[in-house]
């Protein structure tokens, strides 16, 4: 078993997930979660504010106190749709690397790519298209995860190695989409607290295109996924806001299904209030309420874009796969998607 530190810094939420991983799986992680808005105005200006790398940085401190203290070795930091974005991301990277951390700004694939084989692992032996909404974008994956064990050539080298083989994955594609619940908002959702009908329907028709791009050049319908299994801050919240979760509590969250209709009678009720309303709604994280009715419109219309009128959400996100992949490179094993993390010593 190899215990390893993984900070994720995405356009809304900075992460830390602290996980032991054996066999190619995680069996047990420990997360914690803070809505630092790294993208914030990024949309007008196309830079990362001073406030905003100083909430990321302050955060980030307290992870590694945090991954130290939970007898991680090593930490990994990536950064995703804000930091691909940005014209001044060097300048947080050289901020992280100050505290010796080596964080890595990746693409949308490699992100899509990591959050399906940390989904994954609850769908094993089904071709599942999963979904990660989030702040500055949206990345699609179908695939399929074999069972650990299945297949000859698994069989064979648990036999020759006596070790557990990990589970065999194939991504048949994978795609990042620039719609995400932050920049839909400072598109077109922030000149009013209550929106109108008008900028309720423009977003909707914007990320409609989008997504109706991405499935169309991507040949999505035609891959035949079985099942669409959604993660991130919107979806999450959305069950949370449905069940009236207070306090908020995973157990719940992973694996509830939304249906179409759920996801658009929240959205109605959400598109009604001024955000000091929403952020009272049991369920939901103050923080999030200005962003949460363009997480919604995100979902709601990539459910129609891949013709799927139900969704599952998953906990088992990013953060699963990262860690998957920090422990094979920790190990000197095979990596599972071909990309490894950097990882830096804690001490």
């Amino acid at each position: 078993m190899t215990r390893v530190a993984c900070i994720d810094i995405g356009t809304v939420t900075a992460r830390l997930a602290v996980a032991d991983v054996e066999g190619g799986r995680v069996t047990r992680m420990l997360k914690q979660s803070t809505i630092c808005n790294l993208g914030e105005g990024l949309t007008q200006t196309g830079a990362i504010s001073r406030a905003a790398a100083d909430r990321v940085t302050e955060c980030v401190d307290s992870y590694l106190a945090a991954a130290r203290e939970a007898g991680a070795p090593t930490v990994c930091c990536t950064l995703t749709s804000a930091a691909r974005d940005a014209s001044n991301s060097d300048q947080l990277l050289n901020r992280l690397g100050r505290r010796g951390l080596h964080a890595q700004v990746i693409p949308g694939t490699v992100e899509g790519s990591l959050t399906f084989l940390g989904v994954a692992q609850d769908f094993a032996g089904h071709r599942i298209l999963v979904a990660d909404n989030g702040g500055g974008s949206t990345e699609l994956a179908v695939g399929r995860m074999d069972a650990a064990g299945s297949g000859d050539a698994a069989a064979a080298g648990d036999a020759t190695s006596g070790a557990a083989p990990a589970p065999k994955l194939a991504l048949d594609c994978v795609r990042s989409v620039d719609v995400g619940c932050r920049r839909m908002t400072e598109r077109f959702l922030s000149a009013h607290d209550v929106p109108t009908d008008q900028e309720v329907m423009a977003a909707r028709a914007w990320a409609r295109q989008l997504f109706d791009d991405a499935v169309r050049e991507e040949k999505i319908l035609t891959l035949a996924p079985e099942r669409l299994v959604t993660t991130g801050g919107t979806v999450t919240t959305l069950v949370a806001i449905k069940l009236g979760l207070v306090p908020y509590d995973p157990r719940r969250v992973h694996l509830a299904e939304l249906s179409l209709g759920d996801v658009e009678g929240l959205l109605a009720r959400l598109a009604a209030l001024p955000v000091e309303e929403r952020a009272k709604l049991p369920g939901i994280q103050a923080k999030r309420a200005p962003v949460i009715l363009g997480g919604a419109i995100a979902v709601a219309e990539l459910m129609r874009a891949v013709n799927f009128d139900r969704l599952t959400v998953s906990e088992s996100d990013l953060l699963f796969g990262l860690s998957i992949c920090a422990a094979a490179t920790a190990e000197g094993t095979a990596n599972p998607l071909g990309w490894e993390p950097e990882l830096t010593p804690l001490r």
